[in-house]
């Protein structure tokens, strides 16, 4: 059809050039002439031709018909209408849309006379190739020759030193902006604030946007964009909280990024609040804020909501389906997550790495070794997508899961990548699970090497060594890591109420419930132990004895946690509790019994996984 198409418009330009027809240019172009071309001292040969001439370049350009474009070019130069600078600006713009950036600055080098459109263009060609240095480099050559520059120009300039993290040039732009006083110029400031979110420098994208005089909504989205792009996710809420107050309107990059930090985050209160914006404002439709809506919920345990999120979108893209795989993966749904893989081939859409890697991990949490080595090698002999480090960090933990840790040690010193810290932090905490000394000590050793700063490492293998009673190497192992630098992550819970967030540390004193807390919970553990329930001492690896290794269990964080919110939340509400560090086997037990003596449904989102305990039984089946 698009062949057709240029025949049509060919066929329309030759024979207007036969029959010497008559024409008037398109009422835009002669606007643009007359603005932008003003001072042009050179007069078309034959009104007739040109805006024939000038129609065919811009259906090239709308069209990316490179070489009809080409054609209509030499046609420009026999007619002699190379030195028209309307013209040769739609030349520039045809080739940069067509990504030809080098006829694009061979045209533009051969101009006898450039306007700014001719400079603004050519920069946007190379800032759509990535090019920022020579952004910078025609920006020099501009002020060099004195040519009038706009607030356009600067925020492309900045645009492209954005997509090079190019601080120190942003940094002399701003100066610029403030010199030659475009530093209110809305879309200067914009891009001020977004090459310095890109760069990491939050503060002072913040005072750019706090100093504008006048903002927009891709202005705020900028900024929701900058927290979330630099990990400050409670921020961006508040931040989106204050767009709310301002009633700028919402466009889905603010919806899908705001949505991306409630999800970091687990805010469900927060994220089911934007949901409803998101009906409100009819951004539902958008694959990406839908895309976004199923990660939330997927990441608060809420995977029936993510699936019905998925359903109802109406179109889907690869981004949502992986969105989707991985979730169910993320919440112990492997047969879920392999089905949905089966169902994304047939609906016509090819398996990513990111894919691949959700698989993998739906694989791990289950132990499903054969399934997991069948997926790895499928990636490569009918994807052909080669596998990165994190296919072979999922392969890693599905062998150390399944005990085969020796396997697991020697795939990852024959990969054609460098080990990386969570690899070999994997081989020890299957070491741990299953026992294996041998290779928690290599694995210990390249973690020492690897993380020197990490004392979760030396506290692992010092619990490998006390599961053995190998009391001298649990002491000599204490020392090490009291004699280094490296400090132990505190375990923490946290459980939200309303709009509330409450965390619990084991032995908590500060809460201002913590006395009935304790309270509740000595009660709780009562009935729990008339239906069999002992607290599991050999998850408390100090050498003390029986008796004092309960105390030290009973008071865990996740417990305090989960009994807070027994507490606070309506009896047919879900408790949801996130925890920092991976939940403990006494603790995956007492949550069991838990779910079963209250009729709760527990969901407790660890390091590593979710975990939903529904009447006395976990959805990890027991693996994790």
């Amino acid at each position: 059809m698009k062949a057709l198409r240029r025949s049509k418009i060919f066929s329309l330009y030759f024979y207007a050039q036969r029959r010497n027809l008559s024409s008037v240019a398109d009422a835009t172009l002669q606007k643009a002439a007359e603005e932008e071309e003003f001072d042009s001292v050179w007069e078309c040969k034959d009104s007739n031709i040109l805006p024939f001439l000038h129609r065919t370049v811009q259906e090239c350009a709308k069209e990316r018909a490179a070489m009809n474009g080409k054609s209509v070019h030499s046609q420009i130069i026999k007619f002699g209408y190379e030195a028209d600078t309307l013209t040769t600006n739609m030349l520039i713009n045809m080739y940069s849309k067509c990504g030809l950036v080098d006829f694009a600055r061979k045209t533009f080098d051969e101009m006898p006379q450039r306007t700014l459109v001719s400079w603004n263009t050519l920069m946007g060609s190379y800032i759509q190739n990535k090019d920022g240095e020579e952004v910078l480099h025609l920006f020099v050559q501009m002020q060099r020759e004195g040519t009038q520059f706009s607030g356009f120009t600067v925020s492309g300039v900045l645009c492209a030193c954005a997509a090079k993290f190019a601080v120190f040039e942003s940094k002399q732009l701003h100066a610029f902006a403030l010199k030659v006083s475009l530093e209110s110029h809305v879309f200067v400031s914009t891009a001020l604030l977004d090459v310095y979110a890109k760069c990491g420098l939050m503060n002072d994208a913040f005072r750019v946007f706090d100093s504008m005089p006048e903002r927009n909504d891709v202005t705020w989205s900028s900024m929701v964009a900058g927290y979330v792009q630099n990990e400050l996710y409670e921020e961006a809420v508040m931040f989106f909280h204050r767009l709310q107050k301002s009633r700028v309107e919402h466009n889905q990059f603010t919806l899908s990024s705001i949505i991306s930090a409630c999800a970091a985050v687990a805010a469900l209160l927060e994220g089911n609040q934007v949901h409803t914006i998101v009906r409100k404002t009819g951004f539902g439709a958008n694959v990406y804020v839908a895309s976004s809506l199923v990660d939330l919920y997927a990441r608060c345990g809420c995977i029936k909501e993510a699936y019905m999120v998925f359903s109802n979108a109406e179109v889907k893209n690869a981004v949502i389906w992986n969105s989707m795989i991985s979730g169910f993966a993320r919440n112990a749904r492997p047969l879920e997550a392999m089905t949905l893989f089966e169902k994304m081939q047939l609906a016509g859409f090819y398996p990513t790495e990111v894919t691949y890697v959700s698989v993998l991990s739906a694989c791990g949490h289950m132990g499903l070794v054969d399934k997991g080595r069948i997926y790895f090698d499928k990636m490569k002999k009918e994807h052909n997508l080669s596998p990165n480090v994190y296919h072979y960090s999922c392969m890693v933990d599905i062998l150390g899961r399944k005990g085969l840790v020796e396997e697991a040690k020697d795939l990852i010193e024959n990969m054609p990548f460098a080990a990386t810290p969570s690899m070999w932090g994997s081989v020890l905490a299957s070491c741990r699970v299953h026992g294996n000394v041998e290779v928690a000590e290599i694995a210990a050793k390249h973690l020492f090497e690897l993380e020197p700063n990490n004392a979760g490492n030396h506290v692992l293998l010092s619990n490998i060594y006390a599961s053995k009673r190998r009391w001298g190497d649990v002491a000599s192992t204490r020392k090490l890591l009291k004699d280094s630098e490296a400090k132990k992550e505190r375990g923490k819970s946290w459980i939200q109420i309303k709009d509330k967030v409450h965390t619990f540390m084991v032995g908590e004193r500060n809460h201002p419930s913590i006395a009935e807390v304790y309270s509740r919970l000595d009660e709780l553990l009562v009935g729990m132990e008339k239906l069999g329930y002992k607290g599991k001492a050999e998850h408390d690896l100090h050498d003390v004895e029986e008796s004092r290794k309960h105390e030290l269990l009973r008071h865990h964080s996740e417990k305090l946690a989960f009994t807070f919110g027994l507490m606070c939340l309506p009896s047919n509400a879900p408790i949801r509790i996130m925890k920092n560090l991976r939940i403990c086997g006494d603790c995956h037990s007492f949550m069991k019994f838990a779910s079963k003596i209250t009729g709760r449904e527990i969901i407790v989102r660890d390091v590593n996984r979710f975990h939903h305990f529904t009447n006395g039984s976990c959805s990890c089946g027991e693996f994790w």
